[in-house]
């Protein structure tokens, strides 16, 4: 509750407005960068991805820059597959490219959970019934990702569906990235992508 009444005061402060930082321009993909698998690119101002079921490999759109507490925030469409929102990432020379939370992102009732790719796997489910009044799959969803210390909090279209608190083994800094998933058929979009950046 603190967390969120300090979060609340520093949004509204008039100085607020201005240390939100865009991660995407709308035009091109400056501030990222790829792993390998899939494709990546931006089509009428939208972050386009695709990938084939027969690429094994979890392709990537990764930010050049790592942060550690901030409010990410983002619009993503789902068309086919199972992509995710990373956070606090660190890249690994793996197939899955990284290891790291990552607010799930698909056109099921598991959106907005907390999984740990290479670590714990799921640590924190949304709630399904929640999901499926809030969201309308395969339209246009806000995601909000909240990472202050050890408190992870994912919200969907304003409203909070997943939270982890006091979570001693989640990593505390990283890159953001946005996943393809292996071994499905990916069609994904995402924009109007930005951050606030915390103490």
């Amino acid at each position: 509750m603190l967390v969120a009444i300090a979060l609340f005061a520093f949004a509204a402060s008039p100085a607020s407005a201005q240390t939100w930082k865009p991660l995407f321009n709308g035009s091109d993909l400056t501030g990222w960068h790829t792993q390998p698998g899939g494709k990546w690119e931006v089509v009428e101002g939208v972050i386009v991805g695709t990938s084939p079921k027969s690429e094994p490999r979890h392709g990537l759109l990764v930010s050049d820059d790592q942060y550690a507490n901030f409010v990410l925030r983002a619009k993503f469409r789902v068309h086919q597959g199972n992509s995710g929102l990373y956070f606090r990432a660190e890249k690994t020379d793996t197939n899955v490219a990284v290891r790291g939370f990552q607010a799930e992102v698909d056109a099921t009732s598991a959106v907005g959970g907390l999984y740990e790719t290479a670590m714990r796997a799921w640590v924190r489910k949304s709630d399904p019934k929640l999901v499926e009044k809030i969201v309308s799959h395969r339209n246009w969803v806000d995601i909000t990702v909240t990472a202050i210390n050890d408190d992870l909090t994912v919200s969907l279209n304003g409203v909070t569906v997943t939270e982890l608190l006091g979570d001693k083994e989640c990593l505390k800094r990283g890159h953001i990235a946005l996943q393809l998933h292996g071994g499905t058929d990916m069609h994904v979009e995402f924009k109007d992508i930005a951050i606030l950046e915390l103490p």
